[in-house]
C-alpha cells in the first residue's frame, strides 16, 4: 500500500468530517422545513374547522343542508388547494367541495376530538393531501356532524423538490469548498515542518553550525525544534571532537614516524659497523614502543565513555603494591620513594582500574623531583565510597592549568618533548575509566604536594 503524506491524510480527514457535518445539517434543515410546513396546514385546518363548526352551531333543523351549503361557500371562498365535506350522521352529505379526496376510511374512522391525528394521503394524478375528520356537535339541534378537511400538497412538493436541490447542490458545493480550504489550512499548518525539514536537509558535516529557530514555530513544535537542535549540537561536538582527535593523532604519530625516517636514511646513507646498526636499531625500538604506548593509549580512550566489560570485587592495595613492584627500578633510577597507606576494594573492572592507577603512579614519577615522594593513600571509611590519592611532591602546578589537566593531549608545559606516556592522553584515559566506574576524579595541591584524588564506589 502506497504510502500517503501528512498534508493527504489531513485533507482527507477534513473532508470526511466535513461533508459528514453537512449532509447531517442538510437532513436536518430538510426535515425542519417540511416540519414547518406541516404545522402551518394543521394550523390553517383547525381554523377552518373552528370556522364550520360555528357555521353548523347555528343551523336550523329543517333547512340544515342549504343553510350550511350556502354558509360554507361564503366562508370559504378564495382557500385554494382546501378541501371540505361535512355528512350528517346517516352519511348524507350536505357540503363536499372536491368530490373524491376523502377516503372512506378517513370517515368511517372520525371521533369527537380536540387534538385531531393529521393523515397524509394521496390523489389522483400523483397529488396529495394532508388532512384530517372529527366529529361536531349542534348546540341548536344536538345533530351530530362529521367534519373533514384536506390541503392540497403540491405546492409544497413542488417547493420541498426546488428547496431539497438547492440544497444538495449547496452541500456539494460546501464539501468542495471545504475541502480545498481544509487542503489549504493543512498546507499552512504543516508549513512549519516544511521549513524544518529544509533545514535539516541543509545539514552538512561543514554546516553543523545549523539551528532551527524555536521561537519561529507553533507551540506544538516548539519542544521538537529544541531536540533536533540539542541533537545538531551534540553532533557538531562529536564532529569537532572527532577532527580535533584525528588532527591530534596525525601530529602525534607524524613526529616520531619523521624520526625514524630521518635516522634510517641517515644510517643508510654510508656502511657501518656492526655495533653501529645495533645501536640504531635499538633507538627506533625505542621509537617504536613509544608510539606503541601512544596509540594503544588513543585506542583506550573512548570519546563518548568507557563501557565496563566486567565488575568485580578489587584490592586497591594489592594492585597498587604490584604496581610499585613494576615502576621500582624507575623509581630508583629517577630517586623517588615510593609509599603505600591504607587499604580498601572497589567494585570493578580489574584491568581497567590497574591501567588508571598506572597512569597516575607513571605521571607521578615523572614529575617528582630526586629526593621527593609518590605517596598512595587509600581511604575506605567513607559510606560505600574508597577514596585513592596518589600525591607526589615536586615544582607546583599553575592554578590556570588545573581544570586542563585532564583534557586529551593537554600537558601543562607545552614545550616539554613529548616522550613515552608524555603523549598527553594518560590522564585523559584515567578520567573515562573512572567515570565509566561511576566514580570521580579530582586534582588539588595541598601540603607541598600534588594530589590526584579518586571516588570510587566500594
Amino acid at each position: 500500500m502506497a504510502r500517503r503524506s501528512i498534508t493527504f491524510r489531513l485533507t482527507l480527514l477534513f473532508a470526511v468530517l466535513s461533508t459528514t457535518a453537512l449532509l447531517a445539517l442538510g437532513l436536518l434543515v430538510g426535515r425542519l422545513v417540511e416540519q414547518h410546513f406541516e404545522e402551518l396546514d394543521v394550523e390553517m385546518l383547525n381554523g377552518k374547522l373552528a370556522l364550520i363548526d360555528n357555521v353548523l352551531a347555528h343551523a336550523p333543523a329543517g333547512d340544515g343542508q342549504e343553510f350550511v351549503s350556502r354558509q360554507l361557500d361564503s366562508a370559504l371562498v378564495g382557500h385554494h388547494g382546501l378541501a371540505v365535506l361535512v355528512a350528517g350522521a346517516n352519511g348524507r352529505r350536505y357540503f363536499e367541495s372536491e368530490a373524491g379526496i376523502f377516503p372512506d376510511a378517513l370517515l368511517q374512522a372520525a371521533r369527537p376530538a380536540d387534538r385531531h391525528d393529521v393523515s397524509v394521503w394521496g390523489g389522483d394524478h400523483e397529488s396529495r393531501y394532508r388532512g384530517f375528520a372529527t366529529q361536531v356537535q349542534s348546540v341548536a339541534t344536538g345533530e351530530t356532524w362529521v367534519v373533514a378537511l384536506a390541503t392540497d400538497l403540491v405546492h409544497h412538493d413542488h417547493f420541498m423538490r426546488s428547496f431539497r436541490t438547492a440544497l444538495w447542490s449547496s452541500v456539494v458545493l460546501a464539501v468542495l469548498a471545504t475541502g480545498f480550504l481544509g487542503w489549504l489550512a493543512v498546507r499552512s499548518g504543516l508549513a512549519p515542518l516544511q521549513a524544518m525539514r529544509q533545514g535539516a536537509a541543509a545539514v552538512t558535516a561543514h554546516r553543523l553550525d545549523f539551528r532551527l529557530p524555536e521561537n519561529a514555530v507553533p507551540v506544538e513544535l516548539a519542544s521538537l525544534a529544541g531536540s533536533l537542535n540539542d541533537m545538531l549540537a551534540r553532533l557538531e561536538e562529536s564532529f569537532h571532537r572527532l577532527s580535533d582527535f584525528s588532527s591530534d593523532i596525525a601530529h602525534e604519530l607524524r613526529t616520531p614516524v619523521s624520526n625514524l625516517l630521518t635516522q634510517t636514511q641517515v644510517t643508510l646513507s654510508r656502511a657501518r659497523s656492526a655495533e653501529e646498526y645495533r645501536e640504531v636499531l635499538a633507538s627506533n625500538a625505542e621509537e617504536f614502543e613509544r608510539m606503541a604506548r601512544m596509540i594503544s593509549d588513543m585506542l583506550a580512550k573512548a570519546e563518548n565513555g568507557l563501557v565496563v566489560p566486567d565488575r568485580g570485587a578489587v584490592d586497591v592495595a594489592a594492585e597498587t603494591r604490584e604496581l610499585f613492584e613494576f615502576y621500582e627500578a624507575l623509581a630508583e633510577e629517577a630517586g623517588v620513594d615510593l609509599r603505600l597507606e591504607g587499604g580498601g576494594s572497589v567494585g570493578g573492572d580489574r584491568l581497567m582500574l590497574r591501567r588508571a592507577l598506572s597512569n597516575l603512579l607513571s605521571n607521578a614519577i615523572r614529575h617528582t623531583l630526586p629526593g621527593g615522594t609518590v605517596l598512595v593513600r587509600i581511604d575506605a571509611r567513607g559510606e560505600g565510597v574508597v577514596r585513592i590519592a596518589v600525591m607526589n611532591t615536586g615544582a607546583p602546578i599553575p592554578e590556570a592549568h588545573l581544570p586542563r589537566l585532564f583534557d586529551r593531549f593537554y600537558r601543562a608545559d607545552p614545550s616539554r618533548q613529548r616522550t613515552g606516556e608524555e603523549a598527553g592522553l594518560g590522564l585523559a584515559i584515567t578520567r573515562s575509566i573512572v567515570v565509566a566506574h561511576g566514580g570521580d576524579i579530582r586534582v588539588s595541591q595541598r601540603e607541598g604536594m600534588v594530589c590526584f584524588e579518586l571516588s570510587l564506589p566500594g
